[in-house]
């Protein structure tokens, strides 16, 4: 049965690859997709799948139905891309000035809807259902997961499972990891107010530049000496403006950041810290503040029972030298709100290009991967739906709920 799905898959992976390009060629921003997930539902639609539109905004729902009762699997993509002037030069590269998919959700999308068709023409053997979860705006706070979620995405769904791809880990690569997987990601801003003046005299004023300085350097004191080194956290300034003149001091000053964290009790306190450091700077120069603090995505905490799942698939599928237990990520994922919800695991996939001067990190200008790597993906989806829908213990159980 799986390898008549595998072959299948194989066969219309040229499909995928030219779905793939045209939304590489035609990527839109987080929040204004409106071509991308007319695309995804036509294409789930001539696959006989009740396929829902907007849900919770702009994602795209399409649920096959087994011939056979059982329980619900989701299957999540994403497919918004992001502000950035695609410098690769390959004949698929971003026709969009200053937009680009630099991270690969085009290739997960493509993906999954490639095992959709090769599930939906197999619906016979399922005893089951799947559910194909195509989500809008994961680059943005807020992302779609959670308004997705709210809309329904997730109803009557027993385990949910995601994957990204990997640009600079090796084709087929695959990562797991149980537990804390990717980090609470939060957001800051701090408006410094000062008193501008003429650059020439500077005693006259009070320059929000040299505040912002000052504050930039002591926010930098808050993991090296604040939280438990065993306890992992980062705080970065990202963004520092203020002023435009030569010879003008500035009114205000504006800082902007990130903070990553796993244990709530450590971002409960670097958002206070961040704002008495950033009050207290301030007010030793003469100037005052506006501090914002906007907690973003939850860390993505993966479920033992179904990451172990995907980890003797992956063995079983692609041998044991090509899966690892990664370390856990700082970077941040909205699957951590489906992962609140029920049960399941996101994994990676590697897809490096061949040529080392191709290998670049995701949100480059130059990103790309090795298409192939929707096959490895696509393979490991099947199996995992195929394992769990035929598990009997959890089966029995569902059953057992059911009846109470």
């Amino acid at each position: 049965m799986k390898e008549k799905l595998f072959s299948r898959l194989e066969e219309v992976y040229p499909d995928l690859v030219a779905f793939r390009r045209d939304l590489h060629m035609y990527p839109e921003l987080s929040h204004t997709e409106v071509d991308t997930p007319e695309k995804v539902a036509d294409f789930l639609t001539n696959l006989g799948l009740e396929v829902k539109t907007g849900v919770g905004g702009r994602g795209v729902v399409g649920t096959l139905k087994g011939s056979n009762p059982g329980k619900t699997v989701a299957l999540r993509a994403d497919f918004d891309a992001l502000p950035i002037q695609d410098e690769k030069d390959v004949e698929y590269k971003s026709r969009v000035p200053g937009i680009m998919h630099a991270c690969g959700h085009d290739l997960h999308t493509a993906g999954l809807l490639g095992v959709a068709k090769v599930l939906s023409e197999n619906r016979e053997t399922l005893a089951g259902n799947v559910v194909f979860i195509h989500q809008f705006a994961e680059e943005v706070i807020p992302g779609g997961a959670k308004f997705m979620i709210e809309d329904g995405c997730l109803d009557d769904v027993d385990v949910v499972y995601g994957a990204h791809v990997s640009s600079t880990d090796s084709l087929g690569a695959v990562g797991v990891k149980e537990g804390n997987a990717m980090a609470n990601g939060d957001t800051f801003e701090i408006e410094i107010s000062g008193k501008g003046g003429h650059a020439a005299s500077p005693h006259l004023g009070i320059d929000p530049l040299i505040v912002g300085s000052q504050l930039l350097l002591n926010l930098q004191q808050i993991v090296s000496r604040q939280v438990d080194p065993i306890k992992s956290a980062v705080v970065s300034v990202t963004s520092f403006n203020g002023g435009e003149g030569f010879n003008v001091i500035p009114d205000k000053a504006k800082i902007k950041g990130t903070v990553r964290t796993f244990d709530d009790d450590v971002r409960d306190w670097i958002e206070e810290s961040i704002e008495k450091i950033a009050v207290s700077t301030s007010n030793s120069f003469g100037a005052s503040v506006k501090y914002n603090y906007v907690r973003g995505y939850p860390a993505v905490v993966n479920h033992p029972e179904e990451t172990e799942r995907v980890k003797k698939i992956a063995i079983d599928l692609f041998g044991e030298r090509m899966v690892r237990d990664i370390s856990p990520q700082m970077g941040m994922e909205d699957f951590a709100y489906y992962l609140k919800e029920v049960p399941g695991t996101f994994f990676w996939v590697g897809g490096a290009r061949e040529e080392p001067s191709e290998v670049y990190p995701h949100h480059h200008p130059k990103f790309n991967v090795q298409e192939k790597a929707m096959m490895y993906i696509g393979k490991l989806f099947i199996s995992t739906v195929l394992d769990y829908l035929s598990n009997k213990k959890s089966q029995g159980l569902r059953q057992k709920e059911s009846s109470k």
